[in-house]
């Protein structure tokens, strides 16, 4: 057991997998920079957001083209998941270790911390928007939407990163599973946008109430988005393609579009 404990540490901070921390670091940071940044903006050039639709357009079709970059350019290093929730689909399906995991959450969380600083120094102090949920919706209500929401952003990264469904992967398989993960993203948000902010993502509200000090129901953007994820991976698992994935050396598919994107 310790001999086994030794492996896992080592195998935790050797050089690829360092790699892979920075990776989704650097991804997260990008994303949230791109997500929270659009949001500033809209609010600068139109006050009322409340009445304006291209608000919810723009900040959708940034999210968009930010997560899309952001997933192929850490795809081959990390996977790519740029999102709690997507490691916690890929543990739990075995798919990457529990030790990595964490190590992975920690990252995405300080990258998207620190993107979000950046703005708010950057913008002269524009107030760092967080993500809110309707006053006509309930907390509950609210997590099962992002809960919704996250099942079919994660079942879309099952799909477009399962090497049994698509053979063997390249760059332009790499770049289109980026493509089609960055688009449901965007039509989540052009859907519950308005409903809950459409985080889909824990590490997209953290930062920003982190830096803006409002953690006002965060547990929305925790449970429902965990669990949508949870579910999704599941599903795929088991009712898509029962068939066991390949064992891989030590415990993580880094360099696959499998242990992918977002």
């Amino acid at each position: 057991m310790a001999s086994n404990l030794s492996m896992h540490l080592k195998h935790c901070f050797s050089p690829p997998s360092l790699r892979s921390y920075f990776a989704e670091f650097i991804s997260t940071f990008l994303f949230v920079f791109t997500a929270v940044g659009s949001a500033i903006s809209a609010r600068m050039l139109t006050p009322d957001v409340t009445s304006d639709a291209s608000s919810l357009v723009a900040t959708a079709v940034a999210q968009s083209f930010g997560l899309f970059a952001a997933v192929f350019i850490a795809a081959d290093v990390s996977g790519g998941h740029v999102n709690p929730a997507v490691t916690f689909a890929f543990a739990l399906g075995g798919h990457i270790g529990v030790p990595t995991a964490i190590f992975y959450w920690t990252c995405q969380l300080l990258g998207s911390t620190l993107a979000c600083l950046v703005l708010h120094f950057l913008s002269a102090g524009q107030a760092v928007p967080t993500t809110r949920i309707a006053v006509e919706m309930t907390g509950f209500g609210a997590s099962i939407v992002e809960g919704v929401m996250t099942f079919l952003l994660v079942y879309t990264v099952h799909v477009a990163g399962d090497p049994r469904a698509q053979g063997k992967k390249g760059l332009a398989t790499t770049a289109l599973g980026a493509l089609v993960v960055g688009l449901v993203t965007g039509a989540c948000v052009l859907a519950a946008g308005s409903l809950t902010g459409a985080s889909m993502n824990p590490a997209r509200s953290f930062g920003p109430a982190v830096v803006s000090g409002d953690f006002k129901n965060q547990a929305v953007y925790w449970a429902g988005p965990m669990i949508g994820a949870a579910v999704a991976a599941l599903v795929h698992q088991n009712l898509v393609f029962p068939s066991a994935p390949e064992p891989l050396p030590h415990e993580s598919r880094h360099g696959s579009v499998e242990t992918v994107v977002v």
